[in-house]
């Protein structure tokens, strides 16, 4: 006989955090809001890599553009670069932050 597999029940809060709002400081230093009631400020210059980021690293315009996305629970720019909200939280390091450079 067949026995159900039981589902774990995680609470909500252990889903990942959600970015609820966000506001640029200055430079490229933006304040965040997240759905845990933290608030953060952080450089984002370290996270933005790649040809997505290139314009939006160095025009403030497109930089300023950063919106808090309700349905991806991130922040994102118009070209559509976005950046990971656990990442943005604290809770883990980028994934290529463990690149590294064969020999």
């Amino acid at each position: 006989m067949r026995h159900p597999v039981q589902l774990s029940r995680c609470r909500k809060e252990m889903f990942m955090v959600q970015v609820t709002s966000v506001r640029v400081v200055e430079d490229r230093i933006v304040h965040l809001g997240f759905s845990n009631g933290s608030e953060r400020d952080i450089d984002l210059r370290p996270l933005m890599r790649g040809p997505l980021f290139e314009g939006i690293a160095e025009v403030d315009e497109a930089f300023g553009a950063v919106w808090a996305d309700e349905e991806s629970g991130t922040i994102c720019w118009p070209n559509g670069a976005d950046l990971d909200p656990d990442v943005l939280h604290g809770d883990y390091e980028p994934s290529w932050s463990g690149d590294r450079v064969e020999a």
